[in-house]
């Protein structure tokens, strides 16, 4: 709202600074962790009114010890968050952008779902006294879904915008640590391209869920995430830039670092109330629409596998869980103590504390290496 009052007041030769994509998801950024700083205790204070604390309830007794102070710490603190990402883009970004109405979509949808499977958690009991939310593969019908959705829709724009190319850029698989050609990477059939994109939505939700695990772990690491792409959605969004770099040049895909600002202002302003010991989780409310975001932001730039440097925490966290199942299922026998990994080393002797400060340092690590790749191309 305020960029098209700007755009309105001061016309064609209107100021470079309210422009440039890059310097509004800056100011998005402190917006959205000024919003969520100053409402925080207000929100904390309403959530433990309705009671909505949840219990931890894990299938090993040594982590059910370990994990039993956080009992009835207010959850479905994710509200903050996306107000807050809210707020911020509709006062600072281009509205009028598609990319920018269809990442409310994505939000509002797996905000929709996290909420239901929180109030689900929160006000009903299981058999045996322990909370069930929705079944995974009820969240996975919903996921896939808004993978199909948006593949349509950034489909059908990179269609229209690249209408009068021989290159379908829309459709390319952008391969790091690549040079030359080869760096714009493997041009997609149309079922490839939405079956990555169902799985890069659903699966970076998910991850991001699997992170939210303790405290400040999840909203710490994709602050870090969101940090890097920003800064390769705003070169993308450049030409000469994206030129520069090997990038696709995706028009209007600038934009979206706005809302990767925003997003890392947010879980930067949650993580002082998240921070051990954490005073609110976000819960589904929060990861699921924070992991889809990344998810799309990755698909619409072209940079889904960049994407699992980026995010290489949430990759072994899911990871972590996949092959911990996959094992027990085959031999009956765990791989680690307790998944995710997180967990596993929480069991092994290492503090809270600990687990989540080097698992900050391996997101930055991971976030260092993938800005790294824009110069080994």
């Amino acid at each position: 709202m305020i960029y098209h009052l700007l755009e309105y007041y001061l016309g064609p030769h209107g100021h470079y600074g309210y422009e440039n994509p890059l310097f509004r998801g800056v100011i998005a950024l402190l917006l959205a962790f000024f919003i969520v700083w100053l409402l925080g205790e207000r929100v904390i204070r309403f959530l433990i009114q309705k009671r909505l604390g949840d219990v931890p309830d894990f299938d090993h007794k040594a982590l059910n010890e370990l994990t039993q102070h956080k009992t009835n710490i207010p959850t479905m603190g994710g509200v903050l968050i996306l107000f807050s990402i809210a707020m911020s883009v509709f006062l600072l970004a281009n509205l009028k952008v598609f990319y920018i109405v269809l990442a409310f979509f994505c939000m509002a949808w797996l905000a929709a779902l996290g909420s239901i499977d929180d109030w689900i958690k929160l006000t009903s009991k299981g058999r045996e006294g322990t909370r069930d939310g929705l079944k995974f593969y009820q969240k996975l019908l919903f996921q896939f879904a808004l993978g199909v959705i948006l593949a349509y829709f950034i489909y059908k724009r990179g269609e229209q915008t690249f209408a009068e190319t021989d290159i379908l850029t829309y459709r390319i698989l952008t391969l790091p640590f690549f040079k030359g050609e080869q760096a714009y990477g493997i041009l997609l059939s149309l079922p490839l391209y939405f079956v990555i994109t169902v799985l890069v939505v659903a699966g970076t939700s998910n991850a991001v869920n699997l992170t939210d695990g303790m405290d400040g772990l999840a909203s710490g690491c994709t602050a870090l995430c969101c940090m890097v792409f920003m800064l390769l959605a705003y070169a993308v969004g450049d030409e000469g830039l994206a030129n520069y770099l090997l990038f696709p040049h995706i028009p209007e895909a600038g934009e979206l670092s706005v809302l990767c600002g925003a997003m890392m202002g947010a879980c930067l302003g949650f993580l002082w109330y998240n921070c051990h010991p954490a005073q609110v989780f976000m819960g589904d409310t929060g990861s699921l629409p924070l992991g889809g975001l990344i998810g799309f932001v990755a698909i619409v730039i072209r940079q889904e596998l960049l994407l699992l440097i980026v995010g290489g925490v949430f990759v072994m966290e899911a990871v972590s869980v996949m092959l911990q199942v996959g094992a027990f299922k085959l031999t009956g026998k765990r791989i680690f103590r307790v998944a995710p990994i997180h967990h596993h080393f929480n069991l092994g002797g290492w503090t809270e504390t600990q687990v989540v400060t080097r698992f900050w340092l391996l997101a930055a690590l991971f976030a260092a290496l993938a800005l790294a790749t824009t110069k080994l191309r």
